[in-house]
């Protein structure tokens, strides 16, 4: 049975990539860090397998295209 997708809150990403919180924002705007998303009105997470990928490989790590659509 597959475990369920985890999301993390910006503490547990701050600890398990060592970067500062206003890195890990501008990584975001380069494209070279996961993306956060929306959990609640208030708040929001990654996805733990995202975090664990940009773990494993920072510098290969990419954001996914959004300009491929339907595999252009």
């Amino acid at each position: 049975m597959q475990t369920p997708e985890r999301i993390i809150r910006l503490k547990t990403v701050l600890a398990r990539t060592g970067l500062s919180r206003s890195t890990i924002y501008r990584k975001i705007a380069e494209g070279t860090f996961p993306a956060q998303f929306r959990i609640s009105t208030n708040g929001a997470g990654w996805r733990e397998s995202d975090i664990n990928r940009w773990v494993a490989d920072p510098p290969r790590w990419r954001a996914p295209d959004e300009t491929a659509v339907d595999g252009f």
